[in-house]
């Protein structure tokens, strides 16, 4: 697929449409068959739908050929986005919506009257131009929304290569603002990756068959062979870094954009640019920093991070002219680098959202290969999780940002903005990243001068990055054994607050799902038992959890069940006595209200048994929930029968669910491990199987990774005390079976 393809198409599409103009009788003169949007800018792909517009004289009745006009195109088999209107209606609706308005700046006469076509043209280009100022903060409102919604081209999973940050949608509107005469962007390099992702969209019609922007992973082996590249992989690379081109000049000729409309309308004549130094050979210029000419780029290898730093801390942009000029005149920081070095790359790290566009120029113009070269291994790196929202690159600048934010909560602030940097470094091999990235990482450190306390601080970040969360979430915080489980790792209470602010950093820049507030309050939990340990210099010996106030009925034989609010949605709390199957009637309630279960924890507190459920439902009726759990424990209701998964163990259709027995992770208790499709049902399943079995659960610890539950059961025999292994086995068994379709 190339530009003579979509030359062909359009010709083809020419033809039929002054062939059916002409059939249809149409006058020569006073009406104008006109082409507009993708089909006027002459780039139509093989399933496009032609955007044509009848255009007539506010004096001039077209009659029957306004209609008969269309036919002949739909006889052909032709996809047809079509209008009539006068040209009084098409410039009013160009001068009502500004998305009218940029469709009609690529106007193209088609038949008829081509003074009809001229003028129409002439007439939006210098309104255009005339109310610019006026009409393109409108414009760049429909743009943010557009990108808040579908995302950008170089970090979806799924990329739009149409409407996406990066994709030919934001290609136009840099046409449209070039129309303006108020800024200008680089053609020639805004021109060449147009043109690739128009051919990539050619390819992805022809792949899929059919009209479609979006690339979805069975596409990207095809588009591989397609475009010459190695595999899926290298072709998700060769259309992200297209996708990332085009943001980059898009987000900096709207920087300009907002900097022209900023100041007033200049005088006439010329005047020289206004420098303000704000560092050593460094200055700001027209909203961007620039080089000062003050200091030559060869005589000063901090140039490039001085730059970068200074316009990240002042959300401003680094001139894509001045970085390229210092990549290519600037010799290489001297290794270890020095201290300043090192400051203004942390600086850097530390800039806050100003980051992110300084980094994006950096990558466009080669100098994040200068300064750290291990980028290249996870750049435009799609992530396998599903819970994560950009590819791994992208997630890494994030990361920095949101540790930008907990620096005052840790004693290094280097080494956590250093560690954010480097922590998904060893992803892409097929180790264990983290263990992958612990020696590339202490390798960098080292190369930037820090010390060995230091390095090693870094080292170990990279190495345990994962630890903090996986724990919480997959074990009992209030169990010395799960504090043991950390402490035999962190050794320091300073390595485990910047483990922790790593651990919310990272954490948060990979989805809203990934730090809720009862993932945080896990987390949070751990560490201060870790913390305390620490500082302690003594292992816990019991369980530190704190008691929760046990109603009076409760005392009596009641059960309590009540609605609580909880930062990102609602909390159900019971307190019942205890006994055997009570978790599971509990989680019955919940799963026939069919609300979603984000996270739950549940414990015995004496000879009284607490839960804690956090759900989504936040208009969940505490008597509903009653008068369910009240029919569930009587019997009036079977839980087993509505929620006993449906479906074929042999259909292929989901994983199956994994069950395994923990017998090291606690000295109290047997602890199981269930991972499963996230859906109702799961959680009392596994709490009826064992409580078929007279096993009691001690403690519950139930959390969602994107589509996947993670529950974890702290299980003993009735009489306290972990389970004997042919009892443990035979409860891995039947939960297993449990979650099995028949």
């Amino acid at each position: 697929m190339t530009a003579s393809d979509r030359a062909r198409r359009t010709n083809d599409a020419d033809a039929l449409c002054l062939a059916a103009y002409e059939k249809a009788e149409l006058p020569e003169i006073g009406a104008a068959l006109v082409a507009v949007g993708g089909y006027g800018r002459g780039e139509l792909a093989p399933y496009s739908d032609l955007d044509v517009v009848l255009v007539h004289a506010a004096d001039l009745d077209p009659g029957e050929g306004a209609a008969e006009v269309w036919y002949p195109l739909w006889d052909a088999g032709v996809r047809l986005d079509h209008a009539v209107r006068t040209e009084q209606q098409m410039l009013e609706a160009a001068a009502d919506d500004v998305k009218v308005a940029t469709g009609l700046l690529d106007a193209r006469h088609l038949a008829g009257d081509p003074s009809l076509t001229l003028r129409l043209r002439t007439t939006m280009l210098a309104a255009w131009r005339r109310d610019a100022r006026s009409r393109l903060p409108e414009l760049h409102e429909i743009v943010r929304q557009r990108h808040g919604l579908v995302g950008e081209v170089a970090h979806e999973s799924v990329p739009d290569i149409k409407e996406a940050a990066g994709g030919l949608r934001d290609a136009t509107v840099l046409r449209a603002l070039v129309a303006t005469w108020l800024v200008d962007v680089p053609h020639v390099a805004l021109e060449r990756a147009r043109q690739e992702l128009l051919d990539l969209r050619d390819h992805v019609h022809e792949i899929s068959g059919r009209a479609t922007d979006r690339v979805g992973p069975e596409v990207w082996s095809e588009l591989a062979g397609r475009i010459g590249v190695e595999d899926a992989a290298a072709a998700q690379v060769a259309l992200r870094e297209t996708g990332r081109r085009i943001a980059h000049i898009h987000r900096l000729t709207w920087r300009r954009v907002d900097g022209v409309l900023a100041r007033p309308v200049s005088v006439k004549g010329t005047r020289r640019p206004d420098l303000q130094p704000v560092a050593r050979g460094i200055a700001l210029s027209s909203g961007e920093v620039v080089l000062d000419g003050r200091v030559a780029p060869a005589d000063d290898p901090l140039l490039l991070l001085r730059a970068a730093a200074e316009a990240a801390e002042r959300e401003v942009a680094l001139s894509p002219a001045t970085a390229s000029r210092l990549v290519r005149e600037s010799p290489p920081v001297p290794e270890p680098w020095p201290a300043e070095a090192r400051d203004l790359l942390v600086r850097l790290l530390a800039s806050g959202r100003g980051l992110l566009g300084v980094w994006e120029t950096l990558e466009e113009t080669g100098a994040v290969d200068r300064v750290l070269p291990e980028w290249q291994r996870i750049r435009l790196l799609p992530h396998a999780s599903a819970i994560h929202r950009f590819t791994v690159d992208r997630h890494v600048v994030e990361t920095c940002i949101e540790a930008s934010a907990l620096i005052r909560t840790v004693s290094r602030p280097d080494v956590l903005m250093v560690a954010a940097l480097l922590h998904d470094i060893g992803k892409g091999e097929l180790t264990e990243h983290s263990v992958a990235g612990e020696p590339i990482a202490r390798r960098v450190a080292a190369r930037m001068g820090f010390d060995a306390a230091a390095v090693d601080h870094i080292g170990t970040l990279v190495r345990w990055h994962l630890l903090l969360s996986t724990v919480a979430t997959t074990r009992d915080p209030d169990d010395p054994a799960t504090t043991a489980q950390i402490t035999a790792r962190i050794t320091t209470p300073e390595a485990m607050s910047l483990l922790l602010a790593l651990t919310e950093a990272d954490s948060r820049a990979a989805s809203a799902k990934a730090w809720s507030s009862w993932r945080a309050g896990l987390v949070k939990r751990l560490a201060a038992h870790v913390v305390r340990t620490l500082e302690s210099g003594q292992a816990p010996t019991g369980a530190v959890r704190d008691p929760v106030d046990v109603p009076e009925d409760v005392r009596r034989g009641a059960t309590s069940i009540a609605v609580l609010d909880a930062d990102d949605g609602v909390r159900v709390r019971v307190i019942a006595p205890d006994r055997v199957g009570l978790l599971a009637d509990v989680a019955a309630m919940l799963a026939l209200q069919r609300t979603s279960v984000r996270g739950a924890r549940a414990w015995t507190q004496n000879d009284v048994a607490v839960s804690e459920w956090d759900v989504t439902d936040t208009a969940i009726d505490p008597a509903v929930l009653r008068q369910r759990f009240d029919s569930i424990v009587s019997g009036r209701i079977d839980p087993g029968e509505r929620l006993r998964p449906a479906g074929s163990a042999r259909d292929g259709a989901a994983l199956a669910p994994t069950v395994a027995m923990r017998s090291d992770a606690s000295t109290r208790a047997t602890v199981l491990e269930v991972r499963a499709a996230d859906r109702p049902g799961v959680l009392h399943l596994v709490c009826a199987a064992l409580a078929e079995l007279g096993v009691t659960v001690a403690s519950a610890h139930v959390d969602t990774v994107g589509p996947q539950a993670v529950d974890v059961f702290y299980v003993q025999e009735q009489s306290a005390g972990p389970l004997a292994d042919h009892r443990a086995a035979a409860a891995a068994h039947a939960v297993r079976a449990a979650l099995t379709p028949l």
